[in-house]
This record gives structure tokens, sequence and C-alpha cells, in this order.
């Protein structure tokens, strides 16, 4: 009983946080100049309950194999110290192990999928199998081919070994070779390092920009460079590992807000203002917000419109990641600044990656020149990383150039069409869809575990790619399929991926959405919208 009271009090602090729809209409005085809408389908009570029993077996069964394992009744798999070395201390924490020995490795099939193509629409993937539970995996020699791929972040379908980028980039390996053996500040410093920081500067509309060679790091090592001791940070709390970390490693105060929740935003800013560093009472030398465009996991777009009137209004810095909206959001793909229509130059750090829409590889920082002048010295990522390598610096300007064309113009009209399509198809199929209308991440509500590790398995059976994403990348509760939208996903490609993944949303029972429209909860943002808030 205690336990079903427990299931029952976490389920109902996660329910709390979601509306089924949530709108910030257009209209004459609000920030948006367009429709902002967004749906967060609350957990079916009985769906949540079963999760938890799932979850809970689950985690008698794995005390009762470790249990056997530590009698050498079960063969144990995992890494652990010799014999002769048990009085040590110990360098594997078993306990903290538990979940990845008793839960993950059911369904670990599902993740490290080897692929031997390009990462298009459609990929080859090498077979394997496993004799003991997905410990280890043989392969089989067969390769599975021509399988949709929906798991890549190939939003604009620049993944290709064909045409323009790919020739490009050829050429200039033959020119430069493929590393460049030094960094930026000594004697890795090449012509094309420069043209295309002028061209993301361009891109973007601002004075100047920098770039990295790894996306993590761009974020893990730049805000250290930003804030410090007796900074603020505030960090939306679905904010992505890279500025976690980043935020950590600064040692700045950190407090975190709601998500999207630009009352839980104020109330922390006036707060920060009022109250100022702890103990001292001294005014904070830096406040930092820090926010993504499109949340990965979510789907959710940032309500950036009223995040820069309330960064304008404490007199505050903003940091906007946007690895996942640069390329895939806005009318010319230039992200979700370009989306809501907004001046750049209010976004006083403009981070990105070109991982994705780009399909290169590395990050840039860009803003005011003095912002990235401040960063070429002081930046850890810019003074001790190796450069990027030239082959990837030529995927950059030539698939940036093209984005800036009619080619690229027609690519981001095709993956908006494409995602609005296969959103509305799932929602109309009955499935729980979590995000923006407009965000080509589309999460599937899965939730059971059991289910996790079948859905993507049946998936493949039937030639579809999927991610399935379960805690601790996930609330415990909130288990689901990821989506990512490509521009160079056809229309048949859809049909066809949707159409399987009804067969096996009916196959598993999936299909959970109970369509209840709640009213709004979103109000447009003006003087009298954000009064005195009570915890």
């Amino acid at each position: 009983l205690s336990v079903l009271v427990f299931m029952m009090f976490q389920y109902s602090k996660l329910s709390g946080v979601h509306v089924a729809q949530v709108h910030a209409a257009s209209h004459h005085g609000s920030l948006y100049n367009r429709s902002f809408i967004e749906s967060f389908e609350e957990t079916p009570m009985l769906v949540a309950v079963l999760t938890y029993m799932g979850y809970g077996i689950l985690t008698i069964f794995g005390y009762l194999r470790d249990f056997l394992r530590h009698w050498k009744i079960e063969r144990c798999h995992i890494a652990r110290e010799k014999e002769e070395q048990k009085d040590f201390v110990p360098l594997y924490q078993d306990f903290e192990n538990f979940y990845t020995r008793n839960l993950y490795m059911r369904i670990r099939d599902n993740w490290n999928r080897p692929i031997c193509s390009v990462p298009g629409a459609k990929v080859d993937l090498m077979e394997r199998s496993s004799r003991d539970y997905n410990w280890t995996f043989e392969y089989t020699g067969r390769v599975v081919h021509d399988v949709i791929n929906l798991g890549s972040y190939n939003y604009l379908g620049f993944a290709e070994n064909t045409g323009p980028c790919a020739d490009s980039a050829a050429e200039v390996t033959i020119k430069y070779g493929v590393g460049v053996a030094s960094t930026r500040q000594e004697i890795g410093n090449l012509d094309r390092h420069e043209e295309m920081e002028k061209l993301v500067a361009k891109f973007l509309g601002v004075e100047s920009a920098m770039a990295f060679g790894m996306g993590f790091a761009t974020n893990s090592m730049n805000i250290p460079a930003l804030a410090g001791k007796g900074c603020l940070i505030l960090s939306d709390e679905l904010n992505h590992a890279s500025l976690v970390l980043g935020a950590r490693l600064s040692g700045s105060t950190i407090r975190v807000f709601k998500h999207n929740n630009m009352q839980s935003l104020e109330k922390l800013l006036r707060e920060a203002i009022v109250h100022g560093q702890p103990r001292t009472h001294r005014p904070w030398k830096k406040i930092l917000i820090v926010v993504e465009g499109i949340y990965s996991m979510e789907g959710s777009v940032v309500r950036l419109p009223e995040v820069i009137a309330l960064k304008k209004r404490y007199r505050a810095y903003l940091y906007l990641d946007e690895a996942h909206s640069i390329g895939a959001l806005g009318s010319r793909g230039r992200g979700v600044v370009d989306y809501f229509g907004l001046d750049p130059c209010d976004v006083d750090v403009m981070m990105g990656t070109f991982t994705k829409s780009f399909g290169a590889a590395g990050g840039y920082i860009a803003g005011k020149r003095e912002l990235i002048e401040y960063l070429r010295s002081h930046s850890h990522s810019a003074v001790y990383a190796t450069s990027m390598s030239p082959p990837v610096v030529e995927q950059i300007i030539t698939s940036m150039k093209c984005i800036m064309g009619e080619d690229g113009l027609k690519r981001v009209r095709q993956l908006a069409e494409n995602t609005v399509y296969f959103r509305k198809r799932l929602r109309e199929m009955g499935f729980i869809i979590y995000g923006n209308m407009d965000s080509p991440v589309v999460p599937m509500m899965l939730y059971m575990p059991a289910k996790i590790g079948a859905f993507g398995r049946e998936m493949l059976k039937r030639n579809i790619g999927v991610v399935v994403v379960g805690f601790p990348a996930t609330p415990i509760i909130e288990s689901r399929a990821r989506f990512c939208i490509s521009a160079a996903h056809t229309k048949d490609m859809l049909d066809r991926a949707l159409s399987v993944i009804s067969e096996v949303g009916d196959l598993l029972q999936l299909k959970y959405s109970r369509h209840r429209i709640q009213p709004s909860l979103a109000r447009p943002f003006d003087n009298n919208v954000y009064e005195d808030i009570d915890d």
C-alpha cells in the first residue's frame, strides 16, 4: 500500500507540470508574431501506476540476481576487482551500476547499432546477435539494407556522399589533408577557418563568430570563460549535459528554473536582484540566463521573446544554445531567433553546432566582436584544442552557402512541411506526442520499461530505425521514442514509417492519447503578467 501511495504521489508531481495544450497566440500587444503551440498531454493514471510497478518488479529481480552473482550461482559479467584486491578501496562501485546491470542490459541491443553507410534518409545496418543476454555481441556478417532513418539529426539532409558538399570536402582534403596537427593560436589557423567564421557571422547576422572542433566542448569550455565566482547562472531544468557541465566548471552559483516557465525565471531574477549574493548580499557580478533553442528530449521551443524581455528588464545576459534549432527553424533556417523574427543583437551569446543541420562536426560561438576576441584568448577550447579538420570546415562552408541560397530554402521549407505532417498524423493515430508543432524533434511516449526495447526491435524488424530513450535520460515515468525528421525524407518514406508505427503501436498498445485539450495557461507578456509569485 505504501508503495502505491508513493507512486501516486510521484505521479501527481509529474503530471502537475504538464498541460494538454499550451498556446501563446499572436495578438495585439503580444511579443509573439505567430501562434506558439506546444503539447504535453498528461500521463494516464493507469499507465503511470503500471510503469512504476514495472520498474519495481525489475528492481526486485535485479536485487535477486545480484544476490545470486554474489554467491557465484549466476555468472557475473560486470567489471570488478580481482579477488586479491578485495581489501582495496573499490574502483568499480557495484551499486552505482545497478541500473546498468539489471535494467539497461535487457534492452541494450536497441543502442549502439553500427551502421555501414551514409547516415541519410536511409541507412544500412550491420546485423548482430547476442548469446549472453546483451552483455556481448557477435556480428552475423549480414547487412540490413535501406532502413528508413528516423534517428539521425540530419535535419536538412546534408549527410550525403554525393553532391556539392561531398565534392568540395574531397577537393579540400587533397589540398590540405585531413588534420591540421596544431591549435589555432600556433600554426593551425587556415584561410578556410577564417572564411568559415566570417560566413557564420554573416549567416547569423552578428558582428563576429568563432568555431570549435567539438560541439559539447563549445558549451563546457566556454561558459567557464564567461562566468566565474560571484556570478549567477539561471539554467532551464532541461538544459543539455554540456551546459550543465559548463555551468558547474565555471564555479558560479547555479539556480534552476522550471522548463520554459517565465514566472519561475522572473522569480529567480527578482530574488537575485533583491538579495544579491548569499551571506554578503553584494550584487552579483553577472547574471547569465542559459537556455536552448529546441530541447532535444522534449521537442519544445524556448519562449525566446519572453526570455529576452526579462533579460532586458533585469539587465541580465542571455546564452542561447541553438544546437538543434540552427538550420531547423525559421523561414530562412537561421534558428529560433529567425523563427520568432527577433533581432540577433538581443542575444548576448549565440551558440550552435555544425553536427546536425550542416552534416559536419564542431560548434560555434557568435555575438559582438569584443566577446569573440575575449574568447579567443580565454577559452580553453580555443587555446588548447586542435583546429577543425579542413574537410569538415569545407562541409560547413558549402552547406551554409547552400542554406543561404534557393536550394537551401527549399530544404528548410521541406523540413517544415515534413515536421507538421508527421506530427499531425501521429496525433491523429492516438499517440501522445510532446513538443512544439514546428519542432523536427518528435518525442512519442512509451512509458513502460518493457515497451522501450519491444518498440525498437519491432520497428527494426520492419526496416525502420528509431531511437528509444528511457531513465535516467528521461524521468522514470516518461520513457519515449524520439523521431528526428529530415528534409531528405520523402512523403512515401514518412507514410511507410507512419504505417509501421501505427502497426507496432497497436501491437504494443501505445496509443494512450485521450485528446483532452485544456484551456491555455499561457498569457501575453506585458508589464502586468509577472506579479509577485508565491512558492
